[in-house]
């Protein structure tokens, strides 16, 4: 050993060695501490983020859209009935958003956590043994009729603990009705080729766009089973009555496009703004849908314009211009509603300087003010 090894010294730089050490243990489980809760608040915020991603692109219900007196009071009337089990009547015509109505009032219910059951009254097709209705709402056992190879659960039973929601009641048949009063009035059942009763603890949300006072009057419709569905009822109005809110829907239809398509769609052109504005809306809600879904779809565009909406729309609002009878604008409409968006989106670019947009688009001034003169875009 080196007669001139100095031990204190040794040891003093091991003890600073540890201590460092230490230090940076303790550090380090700081720094892991730290990147610990900042991975699990970004994953919370991921998980958020993704689950309103999914509700928009599946359409979950949220809060009803529009700022017009006729859908504040719908939205009041929603807030004021959806704690309740109070049996429910939707009216409006096809297209208003029936469905969408129900399904926000099962949100807002203390029913939330369990199944939102659909039966489409509408759509029942004839099952083998003549009981569609039945077997559809009940269920049935295997062998009940000739067809029933295994047991069927019925839309009551699905819905055990829900809601269940009857679309477009009016247009079950006599028979049909009758037992769904039976069914209404004590909530039991027994599945088609059953001798065992059955409940079924279900809330019901009943549907209609006809008017069920004038089937009452014509015999079509069960006065009884009608007052059982009117316990309350909300009215949802045509899209035509709420033309301030056509813009707000159809910005949450774009969202809504942009996530299922993948688009980066920022805007409506002023143009289109006019048509979405001037048309008359028979679809309703739904068919602002569609055309919205068809505009994200054609459009290359940060926004959509006025020629990316569908051919029933597509009409001269300033000229006044009028569909055909056919449903197909005219070549000429067409073509002056296209050009005009052109024009239009130019000069937006341009900061409305004639001749800068005209020498984008390859027109003389004398063209220019011509055109801009023409669709009064000056």
């Amino acid at each position: 050993m080196p007669r001139n090894l100095n031990f204190q010294s040794v040891y003093r730089d091991i003890a600073n060695t540890l201590n460092s050490v230490r230090r940076c243990s303790e550090q380090s489980a700081q720094i892991q501490h730290i990147l610990k809760n900042a991975f699990e608040n970004l994953e919370a915020a991921h998980e958020k983020e993704c689950e309103q991603l999914r509700n928009i692109v599946e359409g979950a219900p949220g809060d009803l859209i529009g700022n017009t007196r006729e859908m504040q009071d719908v939205r009041e009337q929603v807030q004021q009935i959806a704690s309740t089990e109070a049996t429910l009547l939707l009216r409006g015509n096809s297209g208003t958003g029936k469905e969408y109505t129900a399904r926000t009032i099962h949100q807002l219910s203390d029913r939330k956590e369990k199944p939102f059951v659909i039966l489409n009254c509408d759509a029942l097709s004839t099952l083998p043994g003549g009981n569609s209705f039945e077997s559809e709402l009940f269920g049935y056992e295997r062998g009940a009729f000739a067809g029933a190879m295994s047991r069927h659960i019925g839309k009551a039973e699905q819905a055990s603990g829900g809601t269940l929601f009857l679309n477009e009641v009016a247009d079950l048949p006599a028979a049909a009705q009758t037992k769904l009063l039976q069914f209404i009035q004590d909530r039991s059942f027994s599945r088609l080729g059953s001798n065992i009763v059955q409940r079924a603890d279900v809330r019901i949300i009943a549907s209609t766009g006809k008017n069920l006072e004038s089937l009452i009057q014509e015999g079509r419709f069960r006065e009884d089973l009608f007052y059982r569905l009117n316990i309350f009822q909300i009215h949802l109005p045509d899209l035509a009555q709420r033309k301030t809110d056509i813009l707000l829907l159809a910005d949450y239809f774009i969202g809504k496009m942009n996530l299922k398509y993948g688009k980066k769609i920022l805007r409506l052109s002023s143009p289109a703004i006019d048509m979405l504005m001037s048309y008359h809306w028979p679809g309703n809600v739904r068919e602002l849908e569609n055309c919205i879904e068809h505009a994200c779809l054609a459009t290359t565009d940060v926004a959509i314009n006025a020629y990316d909406l569908p051919p029933t729309l597509q009409t001269d609002v300033t000229s006044g211009t009028t569909l055909l009878p056919e449903g197909s604008a005219s070549l000429t409409t067409l073509l002056d509603s296209y050009e005009k968006e052109i024009l239009t989106e130019a000069l937006k670019r341009n900061g409305g300087n004639m001749s800068a947009a005209g020498r984008e688009l390859s027109v003389s001034p004398r063209m220019m003010h011509y055109k801009v003169k023409k669709f009064g875009l000056g």
